[in-house]
């Protein structure tokens, strides 16, 4: 316990109230250029989602972000309802407590994933959403409204939060992000306690400068489907 306290203290101490700021800024004006700018492509893809399969546009779920405060996070719907919403949890349950991924590819790659392994969910649409994470992107909102960031830790579902342990937790001093140092390293092809430990990299490492760093990789990780 005293060790993650005095971690957890080095890791306040570390990020200065000039980077906050610069970090915030920086997270209005991405954005607001993209939800504005982009505003054409975002209405051709609600159009082709509505065309595509019956449901709402967007689809909605409850995180975890920072300080443990619970939001509403929004995506672009990429897939049929499910039929058992039960099997995603039992699917991080495992996936935490024994590290075994969901399945693999057809090139032999461990996929950690339970929607891309039950494709018949996936809308045709979808398919192109997910891959190229443009699913993500009405998350610009939730940047906007300050529950987000565009760099940082995924967010988490709250039964996936209840499973960490006091150290995991420091992952929540941090906002959570679009975009982050998990997403443009691995992105479903490690178990969570790896996500976890490079989450936790990120918040002890965090700068303006890997920031932008991580934001340069973003489109390269995208489309190649990392």
């Amino acid at each position: 316990m005293s060790t993650t306290v005095a971690t957890t203290k080095s890791f306040a101490r570390t990020v200065g109230p000039g980077y906050q700021l610069a970090k915030r800024m920086l997270d209005l004006l991405i954005s607001a250029a993209f939800l504005l700018l982009l505003l054409p492509i975002w209405l051709l893809i609600a159009i082709l989602i509505k065309l595509d399969s019956r449901g709402p546009v967007l689809f909605t779920n409850i995180v975890v972000g920072r300080g443990g405060r619970r939001f509403t996070l929004y995506k672009f719907r990429s897939m049929h309802p499910a039929s058992n919403r039960d099997d995603h949890r039992q699917d991080v349950v495992r996936n935490y407590a024994e590290g075994r991924a969901t399945a693999v590819d057809d090139k032999g790659m461990p996929i950690f994933k339970t929607a891309l392994v039950d494709a018949s969910r996936i809308t045709r649409v979808g398919k192109f959403l997910r891959r190229s994470s443009l699913d993500e992107a009405p998350q610009f909102w939730n940047v906007l409204r300050g529950e987000m960031s565009v760099v940082g830790p995924r967010p988490a579902l709250p039964y996936e939060a209840e499973l960490y342990d006091e150290a995991q937790r420091r992952r929540f001093l941090v906002r959570p992000g679009l975009t982050g140092l998990y997403q443009v390293s691995a992105r479903n092809r490690v178990p969570i306690s790896e996500m976890l430990r490079l989450d936790l990299e990120y918040a002890d490492r965090q700068s303006l400068w890997l920031d932008i760093l991580i934001m340069a990789k973003t489109p390269v990780a995208m489309f190649s489907g990392i």
